[in-house]
């Protein structure tokens, strides 16, 4: 009977016990550093209210308390944007890559590039999406207010979105001519068209590799087959396109165990005359 007792008593203190611990382990739990692995959580697609056209959203932030914060990684198709809507506390977004349209109602549409990082403030009516020719995928962060982070509103009409700014004819038909264009365009006009339009308009655009990655390939390929003259033009390039010159001194160097010493030598005397004009 004692031990029949005794075991009852203990069976008491432990179901008395399990909250505390439970809360304990909550506790310890809320102040544990959470990594979520990139493609763990799956992506959705966006919703034909919110959205017109083809987009996936891939959640990523969620708003852990006292945090407000919450985000995710949104890809665009192209001709894929936002309905109109404003957000309570405002709206970071991060291009991470291809090139999109923004605007704020009342104003121009701009366009956003990879490494751009756009502030949306509280309140503000606005859409952002990619352009009709070119995907594009951004982090969009915001934070909640009343459990709410986003007020959806009416969709973005295709004459809204096709409505580029009257500048942009204007700038285009005012653009400098391109180099290629400059020395060759009398001589062979298809070339230079090709140049223009399909190499640097449309695959140097494409949002499958960044124009940062595509700088280190283009000179990879320009160093192994030892063709220093295009160099100058892609080094001013990479450095435009976000490589630092320690990255490309490094490249070079790297391929000289596989292009060999020679290109190696000739591909860094390039660099370091373009590198001082720079300075």
């Amino acid at each position: 009977m004692k031990e029949l007792n005794a075991v009852l008593l203990w069976l008491f203190l432990l179901a008395s016990m399990s909250p505390c611990l439970s809360r304990v382990a909550s506790a310890q739990n809320s102040q544990t550093i959470n990594i979520t692995r990139r493609g763990s959580q799956q992506s959705s697609k966006g919703s034909t209210r919110s959205f017109t056209g083809s987009v996936r959203i891939e959640p990523n932030v969620d708003a852990h308390d006292p945090s407000r914060s919450s985000g995710g990684r949104v890809t665009f198709e192209p001709g894929a944007r936002t309905s109109w809507h404003t957000h309570p506390l405002g709206q970071t977004l991060i291009i991470t890559a291809g090139t999109g349209l923004i605007q704020q109602g009342g104003g121009p549409i701009e366009e956003i590039r990879e490494g751009d990082v756009v502030w949306i403030p509280p309140g503000i009516k606005h859409w952002h999406g990619a352009t009709p020719t070119t995907a594009m995928t951004h982090i969009a962060i915001q934070e909640l207010l009343n459990g709410k982070n986003v007020e959806w509103m009416e969709k973005v009409s295709d004459e809204q979105y096709s409505n580029r700014p009257s500048s942009q004819g204007a700038k285009e038909m005012n653009k400098e001519p391109s180099a290629i264009k400059k020395n060759f365009g009398d001589f062979s006009p298809k070339l230079v068209q090709l140049t223009d339009d399909v190499l640097f308009g449309d695959v140097w655009e494409r949002a499958e590799l960044s124009k940062r990655d595509r700088s280190l390939v283009t000179l990879a390929a320009l160093i192994a087959g030892g063709n220093s003259e295009q160099l100058p033009f892609h080094l001013q390039r990479a450095r435009e396109n976000g490589v630092t010159e320690a990255e490309l001194i490094e490249t070079i160097t790297h391929l000289a165990f596989y292009s060999g010493w020679p290109k190696a030598m000739s591909a860094i005397t390039v660099a370091k005359e373009i590198f001082k004009k720079q300075q």
